[in-house]
């Protein structure tokens, strides 16, 4: 063992090598993929491709369909094998599978159905990488330190949020759309680099037998599933974030057309308007250290649900002209309320949860989640056309907030910290 564990027992992570390798590179990483998020489907849009609104929507799903698929046995996977491997293979691969598209677009031979295929084989290779990665991080640093490491990740990936679309926009004026990818291509090349540096080592687990039967194999598929349900707080937890996401996905289907042709703002700088969310998130990266030793790491869950996450009550009451500024606070204190809230409750899994079943649990937890997304953006639109767009806006805030009185009616609200043992 290298004495970067020693490291770890400092208040700060700034003096983690090993952290600091992996936080430097996802930095780099999560840039490049929301460089890629915005420039794949305007690849698509653009000539020779000139792909329709409905194949771009088709487009989209793609790219998050791995989620629902392939989430399940990816736990089982990451379970199996060395995390860190597996997040090295997963950079190569999407090296490699991003690489495709600038690649076939200068040779004169790019089509739409490779964009379809890139998307989704790139987000099969992302499910593995995330799940992997969560699963990761607690053999990297102290326990006391997860909090911290996770509020550092999740404020890289609200300013990449940010970042991303202004660099590719960019980017794509340019090098085009196509061009625009190899950045991408570029950036998990420095995020294997940084994993590759990585020195401290996982713990040795014992390699699980192969199930003999099909009763033995289907048990070791769902039982990241099955400790999600049985557990009293991590089921209650589950149920705050699904259906926070299923009305955040009908704001965010809403959010555009609400401040075009609600409030009026110009379409130009709408942009700068959302972006607001994402600095809420870099503030709640910067703060959510402070405020779990001042709050109080399991009490933050649902304090950051309810009390922050209150604040996005501020967007439907906004008016054109001046009051403009409710849209942006209500956007920002929702950015503020999601990293604080991810920070505590992602701490909290991987605290409570035995070493050997994070991956399945990290895998069973972000499918259910996660598909509860899609259905909320079906709903934004049929609420949006039905009720109109403001009270549509109104009942996506209302329930997202309603969401965590799931962890606060919950053994939770009686714990300030989280357990010292699982």
């Amino acid at each position: 063992m290298t004495d970067t564990r020693e490291l770890t027992q400092r208040a700060s992570l700034w003096g983690h090598r090993d952290f600091l390798l992996l936080w430097g590179g996802q930095t780099v990483s999560e840039a490049g993929s929301s460089i890629t998020r915005f420039a794949l489907p305007l690849a698509a849009v653009v000539a020779p491709l000139s792909a329709s609104t409905f194949e771009i929507g088709l487009l989209s799903a793609t790219a998050s369909l791995a989620f629902l698929v392939v989430a399940l046995p990816a736990g089982v996977v990451v379970d199996r094998l060395p995390r860190r491997q597996l997040m090295i293979w997963s950079d190569v691969a999407r090296m490699v599978i991003i690489a495709a598209i600038p690649l076939a677009y200068a040779l004169g031979v790019l089509r739409l159905w490779q964009l379809f295929a890139v998307a989704l084989a790139a987000g099969v290779c992302t499910v593995f990488f995330d799940v992997a990665y969560q699963s990761y991080l607690p053999t990297l640093v102290d326990r006391e330190q997860l909090a911290e490491g996770n509020g550092k990740l999740g404020a890289t990936q609200s300013l990449a949020n940010v970042s991303g679309p202004v660099l590719g926009s960019g980017l794509v004026a340019l090098v085009g759309a196509a061009g625009a990818l190899a950045v991408d291509v570029a950036s998990y090349a420095v995020s294997l680099l940084s994993l590759s540096r990585i020195r401290t080592r996982e713990p040795v687990r014992e390699p699980a037998a192969v199930p003999a039967t099909r009763t033995d194999r289907r048990a070791e598929f769902v039982a990241g599933l099955s400790y999600v349900v049985r557990h009293p707080i991590l089921r209650k937890v589950v149920a705050c974030t699904g259906v926070s996401n299923l009305f955040d996905a009908i704001s965010a289907a809403l959010m555009i057309v609400f401040a075009v042709r609600v409030l009026h703002v110009r379409p130009a700088a709408v942009g700068l308007l959302l972006a607001a969310g994402a600095l809420g998130g870099i503030l709640g990266g910067v703060l959510s250290g402070r405020l779990t030793r001042a709050i109080g790491s399991a009490r933050l869950i649902w304090v950051s649900a309810l009390v922050f996450g209150a604040v996005p009550v501020l967007l439907p009451l906004a008016q054109p002209g001046g009051w403009l500024v409710l849209f942006v606070l209500g956007n920002a204190g929702y950015g503020l309320s999601a990293v604080l809230y991810n920070t505590a409750q992602i701490s909290y899994r991987q605290s409570v949860c035995p070493p050997e079943l994070l991956g399945r649990v990290n895998a069973a937890v972000r499918w259910l989640v996660w598909g509860t997304l899609p259905v909320g953006g079906l709903l934004g639109g049929v609420l949006g056309a039905t009720i109109g767009i403001r009270p549509a806006i109104w009942v996506a805030v209302l329930g997202a907030w309603a969401g965590g009185l799931f962890v606060f009616f919950s053994p939770l609200r009686h714990l300030r910290d989280i357990p010292a043992q699982p």
